[in-house]
């Protein structure tokens, strides 16, 4: 362990006095049965615990937390767990983007008013990971992120079938008369048969290579299945690396630097991440003040190729890429190739991100691909802009259809998500095979919060003549385990008053992926005399939380971050006399 040095700790203005306040604070404590030497000075780590049994992606992470204070406890220091809010994506409503935000909130005002010296981020389901970054980053103390693990490959006739897309693939077969309903529901439990996140390359594990990829977790952190001893090592590692973190003063704005955010944006494209990190990387930058624009996922992510050969743009799982080498044989392979932006970039084990790497074991190609034969060829984030979306919207291409990436086809629009329910099921809907779906009013303040429903299911009547894959366009975002041609993340968004509002059935609609352009075929003229005639969308009728998102909001392509959240307050906070 390092040897402490003699800098003040942060937990001493609580613990350290000899007046009435330490007395207070010390004796409050005691009634755990905790003993005098505790209150020695040694480090306080807090352990920042998104678990939660309505969250299943991480309801294991009390078993984490225990291992996490083994390496606490053995590296010196003293582990106090606390709960912060656990928004998972798989049960709550309408979102959980809706509430990354407010669960950020939450850690943040958490980390700065407890006696804490550093912190220990338990992350799991996709919007935990951003949310605690972001809460940590706003504090600017010793953070370390410890990710709960993938779950096991699911299973169904024999097969491996991946969470979150088996569910997108096998809902289009039904609609499409290919499987009847008992196919259908006998996927239902092998395809969570452990703990942990999706084990497919979604959000979940996207974020997770994020983390890791940005140097604030231990390597391997991404890819460890959940139920894997493994796992609980890293936690016990990570424990005892943050009390180091602590008398090293190893902040974060140490590690998210603009050198670690290019990293991550090439990582992403080399492991066919998930849309969803542009908009969470942007927050997170947002927070510790690094300066990230939609042009960054162009100029750094495109013409990376995509490694890794996973679901849904591939056809391996997680646990594959975690025996395959995981993210530091991508890593490695990138590095080798002179395609790492920054490989001395520091990371939270103090040393640099290629010396974390330089030596990683690659154990299959066919699962992590060799750069002459890649997944695809350039699989960084389409960035698009043209008058449909003049402040830039997403593509993912490697979950694409090649053939679809550039396109000109008949708009078929939908009001909102409930008209698109409603009219998608009609037989008589006039539209086929070469029309682009666009829907409306389901970005940050329109739904609010953003939902993952741009990957608009197709119409039965064309999954039934075998039409696999069509154009769809909206302000809205898709889970990390769905594919397909889909444009997202339009802005500004139709609820704030963004030409996508004006888009009517017939028009026709340009994509150019390689041109970056996205265009609607109506004169400038036509356009302004749209916009002119449309009204923002009437937001009043909330309350509460949501009355305040609206209200607050950024859009997307500022991290859909709240204005009064950006930027980075520090850890002071105010002595209190009691």
């Amino acid at each position: 362990m390092t040897t402490p040095t003699k800098k003040k700790l942060r937990s001493t203005e609580w613990f350290g006095t000899a007046d009435k306040n330490g007395f207070m604070y010390r004796s409050w404590m005691k009634n755990q049965g905790i003993p005098d030497h505790e209150f020695d000075g040694r480090p306080v780590i807090g352990i920042c615990n998104t678990w939660s049994e309505l969250t299943p992606c991480n309801a294991h992470f009390r078993k984490i937390a225990e291992h996490v204070k083994r390496g606490i406890y053995e590296a010196g220091g003293f582990p106090v767990e606390f709960p912060v809010f656990s928004n998972g994506e798989s049960n709550l409503r309408p979102t959980a983007m809706l509430t990354r935000n407010l669960a950020s909130m939450d850690v943040e005002e958490a980390i700065r008013g407890n006696p804490i010296d550093a912190v220990v981020l338990l992350v799991g389901c996709d919007k935990t990971t951003p949310a605690l970054l972001m809460g940590a980053a706003s504090c600017d103390v010793p953070a370390i992120v410890v990710t709960g693990g993938p779950m096991l490959n699911g299973k169904l006739d024999g097969k491996d079938i991946g969470s979150g897309t088996a569910v997108w693939r096998l809902h289009e077969s039904l609609k499409a008369g290919e499987i009847n309903e008992h196919q259908f529901f006998a996927a239902e439990a092998g395809m969570s048969r452990s703990a942990g996140t999706c084990n497919t390359m979604g959000t979940a594990s996207t974020m997770a290579c994020m983390a890791e990829a940005l140097g604030t977790s231990l390597p391997h952190n991404a890819a460890i299945p959940a139920v894997d001893a493994r796992r609980y090592v890293l936690a016990h590692m990570s424990g005892r690396r943050i009390v180091e973190m602590v008398h090293e003063d190893l902040r974060l704005s140490k590690i998210l630097t603009r050198e670690a955010f290019e990293n991550a944006i090439r990582t992403n494209a080399a492991i066919g991440g998930s849309t969803n990190a542009v908009i969470h990387l942007k927050a997170i930058a947002g927070r510790i003040g690094v300066q990230l624009e939609l042009e960054d996922w162009t100029r750094i992510g495109r013409g990376t190729p995509t490694l890794v050969d996973l679901q849904p743009s591939g056809r391996f799982l997680m646990e594959e890429f975690y025996y395959a080498g995981g993210l530091p044989a991508v890593l490695r392979r990138l590095g080798e190739n002179q395609l790492l932006p920054h490989p001395n970039a520091l990371t939270v084990n103090g040393k640099s991100l290629w010396d974390n790497v330089r030596e990683a074991p690659q154990y299959n190609d066919e699962v992590i691909r060799p750069i002459n034969k890649p997944l695809i060829a350039d699989g960084g984030i389409c960035i698009l802009r043209g008058n449909l979306a003049p402040r830039g919207a997403v593509l993912k291409p490697s979950a694409a259809s090649p053939e679809l990436l550039k396109h000109r086809g008949r708009a078929v629009v939908f009001e909102n998500l409930e008209h698109y329910k409603e009219r998608i099921v009609d037989e008589n809907l006039d539209i086929d095979a070469s029309c682009v779906m666009v829907m409306k009013n389901c970005g940050p303040r329109g739904y609010p919060g953003m939902a993952e429903v741009g990957n608009m299911g197709l119409p039965p009547k064309l999954l039934r003549q075998g039409v696999k894959d069509m154009v769809r366009i909206s302000d809205a975002r898709m889970s990390g385990t769905a594919y397909g041609t889909v444009v997202l993340h339009v802005a500004p968004e139709a609820a704030a008053g963004g030409p996508l509002a004006a888009v009517r059935d017939g028009d026709f609609i340009e994509l150019d992926c390689e041109q970056g352009r996205l265009h609607l075929d109506i004169s400038e003229a036509e356009l302004a005399q749209r916009m002119q005639a449309l009204k923002n969308a009437d937001m009043g009728g909330r309350g509460g939380y949501q009355r305040l998102y609206v209200d607050h909001v950024l859009q997307a392509d500022e991290g859909c971050d709240f204005d009064f959240l950006v930027g980075c307050r520090g850890s002071a906070v105010p002595r209190h006399s009691h």
